[in-house]
Parts: structure tokens; sequence; C-alpha cells
């Protein structure tokens, strides 16, 4: 296996929502502009100050090059920065607009790629990737995690099949098993991830975290909740930062009627504009003081983000505008853009929550025709469903 951070990788798929903070200009040189955490002393602070110095010494080296983009990606992936990214694509830029780059260059290209949901282009570069070297795990688990947003399950099983031949026994499990997952067969997904861990106990921190909050979800969309929050809370143990867990124990939280644990879980984490939602959606369910100026600030990002033709943060601004500013209409039209591009469940809830609440049920049918296609199956997506039926 030629790179292998699959646990990371695979994620970082559905975390991709990358929003910036409205452009300004300080009055005076003195202005502070933004307080930084004081991660001086992190280890991954340093190592990324490594690569980027080894980099800086030689920016025409692949592997630097690549090992830095990298690097960036997963600080994204951590702390949902996207500014990252532009700092990995800036790495690769001598291969960035080649048209036959070294597969490396091709592979970290498609990472980036992707994150800006041009999935055609990121899967041209894998698939380019792989003819010059199967055996590449990292291009067939990125493989899976694309086919597996835009809900193409036979293509994204194939690509975990290759995975589990390359990877950890832990990673090609769960692989294979998220796709069980949304076609019919949950149960079975369910268990083949629990046995996984549990016949791995010693596994890397990082896949045991991928592997148990994909068993999170899968237990979550099934109704057994108090499995889902016991995987939940194993992953967060584990003491890794990891912005895709936070969102997703945080929308647990949420939908179980305990915002106050949001706000605990996520204090200091408004620099992340996934985080700094569900803390304003906490606080709006609170009626929390904060509600007001979390708000401000992220109608100032969405806003930046239009200004810009950015439409990489649909979903997350849809539940922003019916949950916290309870615009319905408006929700709806972003609900309806980002299905277009993204079918994960999340995505389809957002669209049903936002047809329910503008009172047109047919907005929704794509996401009706994909659950009886899919076979999908979600406690959650069922009422949903079943509401769509009382606005008729």
């Amino acid at each position: 296996m030629k790179a292998a951070t699959p646990a990371l990788v695979l994620v970082a798929a559905a975390v991709s929502m990358p929003v910036v903070a409205a452009p300004f200009r300080p009055a005076s040189d003195d202005q502070v502009l933004e307080t930084l955490p004081a991660r001086a002393s992190d280890p991954r602070m340093r190592e990324l100050d490594a690569l980027r110095r080894a980099w800086q010494q030689r920016p025409q080296d692949l592997d630097a090059a690549v090992r830095l983009a990298r690097r960036y990606y997963e600080e994204t992936a951590a702390e949902g920065d996207p500014r990252y990214v532009g700092y990995a694509q800036a790495a690769l830029a001598p291969w960035w607009n080649a048209a036959d780059p070294p597969p490396a260059a091709r592979v970290m290209r498609a990472i980036l790629l992707q994150f800006g949901h041009e999935f055609d282009a990121a899967i041209a570069d894998l698939d380019a990737a792989l003819r010059a070297d199967p055996s590449n795990g990292e291009a067939w688990a990125w493989r899976a995690a694309i086919h597996l947003v835009q809900a193409r399950y036979p293509e994204a099983r194939d690509a975990c099949g290759r995975l589990a031949e390359l990877a950890s026994p832990l990673i090609g499990t769960a692989c294979i098993a998220q796709v069980d997952a949304v076609t019919g067969h949950a149960a079975r997904a369910a268990h083949a991830i629990d046995t996984a861990l549990t016949a791995n106990a010693d596994a890397d921190p990082g896949e045991r975290l991928w592997a148990l909050t994909r068993l999170a979800e899968i237990e979550e969309r099934r109704g057994r909740h108090a499995e889902a929050e016991s995987a939940y809370r194993q992953a967060l143990a584990l003491g890794l930062t990891d912005g895709y867990l936070l969102a997703a124990y945080a929308d647990f939280l949420l939908d179980r009627g305990r915002p106050a644990e949001v706000m605990t879980l996520l204090k200091d984490r408004s620099r992340s504009d996934v985080l700094l939602l569900r803390l304003a959606l906490a606080a709006k369910a609170l009626q929390a003081p904060a509600l007001a100026g979390w708000a401000s600030d992220l109608d100032a990002r969405f806003a930046a983000a239009r200004l810009r033709g950015d439409k990489l943060h649909q979903k997350e601004e849809s539940r922003f505008r019916l949950g916290v500013q309870e615009q319905a209409q408006q929700a709806l039209v972003l609900a309806r853009e980002n299905y277009a591009l993204q079918r994960e469940p999340a995505d389809a809830r957002v669209l049903l929550e936002a047809a329910v609440a503008a009172k047109q049920p047919q907005a929704a049918e794509p996401v009706l025709a994909w659950m009886a296609r899919s076979g999908i199956e979600s406690t959650a997506l069922s009422a949903l469903a079943q509401q769509l039926k009382g606005v008729r």
C-alpha cells in the first residue's frame, strides 16, 4: 500500500464544508484580527512546521510537497479550517495544472478537488493514478468515499473491496460496512464493525476513531441510541481532534434534546464554521445570549461565500436558514442544490426537513426515490418521509 491514512481520508469527504470569514480591513496595524489558539507546543503544529520548512527548501520536490499538502488537509479535517486547503494547493502548485502529473500528485490533487466538490475531476485523477499503480490504497479509499457521497454504491463497494485487500482488517471491514449500511443491511454492517473493533483492539487510534464514528452513525440511524452514544463516547475518549466526530456527536445531542451538552462539547470551537453552526442551533434551542453573535457571524460567512460563487456550504446554510432563522423557502432552495451534488443520509435529511417546513413535498421526490432504491434504514428519514405525506 503506497500511502495509508484511510481512516482520515474516508472521513474527510464528508466534512468538506469550506466557509471563510467575511473580508475585513483593519483600521490600524495594532488592531487584533484574530486570537489564534496557543498551540506552539502542540506536536501537530511542530510536525507541520517541520514539513513546511522542508518544502520551502525544496519546493519542486514532489515528496516534500505531497507530505506537506496531505498534512494541511488533515488539519482541515481535524479543525474544520478550510484555509489549510488553500495552503495545500499552493504546495502542489508545480503540478496543479499539469496534464499528466506523477501519481502521488494526482492523488493529492484529487483529494483537494473533491473538497471543492469537483467530484468528476477527482475521480479522473484517481483512476489515472490507479492505472499507474493498482496497489495505491489511498486512491481506492478516496474512490470509495467519493462514490459514497454521490450514492454510487456499486462503485463504492468495488473500491472498498480493493481497499480491503490493501488496508488493515478494521478499515477494510468498516469501508464495506459503510456501503452495507446504506443499502439495506444496516444490522449486518453494525455487527461487522463491532466485531472488527473487538478483534483489532490494538489498531491505530485514528483507525479506531474512524470505525467507531461510522458505527455510531449506523446505530443512530437504526434508532439504537444507547449503542450510538456508547460508540461516540468511545471515539471521543481516544483524545484525538476530529471535527467530523464533534459535529456528528453534536447533531446526536441536538436530536436528543440536549443542547446544553453541545454548548459544553463545542466550547471554544467557533473558529470552525461547521461547529459554529451546531453551537448556534444549540443556542437557539436554549435561547442563549450567544445566539445573536453566532448567528451574525454565520450569516456573514455565508454571504461572503456567495460573493465568491462558493457553493460548498449549502447543506450547512440550509440548516442555518431553517433551524436558526426559520426561513423555510431559502432553506429548501439550498437543500435542493446541495442534494444535486451530495446524496448522503445527512444531505437527504436536510432536504426532507426543508420540504416539510416549506410545505413543498414534491421537492423531496429525489430523496424519496433514493430511499426506495437504496433500501436505506433510518428512523429519522422514515419519520420525515411520513411527515411529508401529511403535507400533501
